[in-house]
């Protein structure tokens, strides 16, 4: 008999070394966890003590809730980074709309109109164009027109008979 209680008391010692360093924030949950753990063998009934099988079994129950309170925050964090790349891919894509002409519905008014997107940018976690001054969804773009207004200039230059150089 003696051996069954000296083999408890080495087993919770096995867990309290191993459970109590601290190796992430949800330490206190473990601490918590080992101090109950720890109170209840000190106060169990000593003509019916608890198992070693039960204390393994409670341990093995925290152990798996705490794995899954970790994999809850990986999953959280994979859909916050799954949802930033979604809109850093509307707003790549839009950006590619710059310079374009485009075919759009007014959010204001309802019709259909031509112009020339200037600008894009990401507002409450939609892709927003400027065009000629107003802010158009991306959804509301019905087609791309064309390139754009083209705003360069090209100058050609000609030479006359005497060597001077006169803009054609």
């Amino acid at each position: 008999m003696t051996e069954a209680v000296n083999g408890a008391s080495n087993t919770t010692q096995q867990y309290s070394a191993s459970s109590l360093t601290p190796a992430s924030s949800e330490s206190l949950g473990k601490d918590a966890f080992m101090q109950l753990l720890v109170s209840q063998m000190r106060n169990q009934d000593p003509l019916s003590p608890t198992s070693n099988e039960d204390f393994i079994a409670q341990l093995a129950q925290f152990s798996s809730l705490e794995q899954m309170e970790e994999l809850n925050g990986n999953i959280l964090g994979l859909a916050v980074l799954q949802q930033s790349n979604a809109l850093m891919a509307q707003l790549t894509d839009s950006a590619a709309l710059i310079g374009k002409e485009v075919q759009y519905i007014d959010p204001t008014s309802g019709d259909e109109l031509t112009g020339n997107v200037t600008s894009v940018k990401i507002e409450d976690g939609l892709a927003v164009l400027n065009i000629d001054g107003e802010d158009v969804p991306l959804g509301n773009v019905t087609e791309i027109t064309g390139s754009g207004t083209n705003t360069t200039q090209t100058t050609t230059e000609t030479t006359d008979a005497e060597g001077d150089s006169e803009p054609a």
